[in-house]
């Protein structure tokens, strides 16, 4: 038996330890912090689903080449999110540059997600290659023993086109690129019209004008000797002018083409020449002449309009 301090009997009980009671003003703030954590993980979250994603330093084993050859790869905002397949453009580098190129000074990233979000062109993967490791060039060489375009057409589009979820299919398939490789894009849109939805050269190199310039051409790449044969008929492989010239006009519709080239480069000549080859035959193409030189400047804004030039194809227009 317990007493009060004032005499009055109290029961047997057990001591009870019983929380504050919060406040409502307490509890919303508690309530209103998950949310704003909840909330920014969400913005975190779609904000990064929105980007799109590059590796520039992927490779694999050639064995035309005889080497390793590195390639890289923008993907869209929505490749890992999806299970679809994509269309692709093969976008070429210029001369001294290597797969990096388009990504460091061109902005592929920025560019292409932009214009994806826009809603100027559509979701795509875009593969940069190594055309500068070894030998320079897209091309074959003339005596065969550096075949790179043996090399892109049979390993490099196999590989990625089976590594990534690529429609395989020549309406989803563009070519472009810069300087060396807008000749490259030329060649390989003329020497396989079956593949290519569209071609872009931009600031290309056109090849020789004449079979004159063929001897300067091979000199410059090589202190190796060739007959009038192999001039010949590299000038007939390799001159965007003459193969305007011969090819069969429906194989040259077949491709939807995209010339551009500023007004002070200094390749400007060649595409005029294959713009007015092109004109001579009715051959439908787009033919853009800009205020501008041979620069990243001026490629850089060239690319949105190509995204959305091949994006039209893409979405069969």
């Amino acid at each position: 038996m317990r007493f009060s301090k004032f005499g009055t009997k109290m029961k047997n009980s057990k001591s009870i330890i019983r929380s504050p009671i919060k406040s409502p003003k307490f509890i919303y703030m508690k309530s209103f912090s998950v949310y704003l954590l909840v909330l920014c993980t969400f913005i975190s979250f779609t904000a990064n689903s929105q980007n799109g994603k590059v590796f520039d330093n992927l490779s694999l084993k050639s064995e035309i080449l005889k080497s390793d050859r590195k390639y890289a790869i923008y993907l869209p905002p929505d490749y890992e999110s999806s299970e679809r397949s994509y269309p692709v453009l093969y976008l070429l580098h210029g001369s001294g540059d290597d797969q990096t190129g388009w990504i460091q000074f061109g902005e592929v990233l920025h560019i292409a997600d932009q214009a994806i979000k826009q809603g100027k062109s559509t979701a795509m993967i875009i593969v940069m290659p190594d055309a500068n490791t070894g030998r320079k060039g897209y091309f074959n060489d003339p005596k065969g023993d550096w075949n790179y375009e043996d090399f892109f057409f049979n390993e490099l589009m196999p590989h990625v086109e089976k590594t990534y979820r690529i429609k395989g299919e020549k309406k989803y398939r563009a070519v472009a690129g810069l300087s060396m490789g807008g000749g490259g894009s030329f060649m390989y849109a003329l020497h396989h019209p079956e593949l290519f939805s569209s071609a872009c050269p931009l600031s290309a190199s056109t090849g020789p004008l004449t079979l004159e310039d063929v001897s300067r051409r091979l000199e410059r790449r090589s202190d190796e000797k060739y007959t009038d044969k192999e001039k010949e008929s590299y000038f007939k492989n390799h001159s965007a002018v003459e193969l305007m010239n011969t090819m069969p006009v429906d194989k040259l519709k077949s491709v939807r083409w995209y010339i551009d080239c500023g007004d002070d480069d200094f390749l400007f000549e060649g595409n005029s020449l294959v713009h007015i080859a092109m004109r001579k035959r009715d051959i439908p193409h787009e033919y853009r002449v800009r205020d501008g030189v041979h620069s990243w400047t001026y490629w850089r804004t060239s690319l949105p309009e190509v995204l959305h030039f091949i994006s039209q194809a893409f979405h069969q227009y």
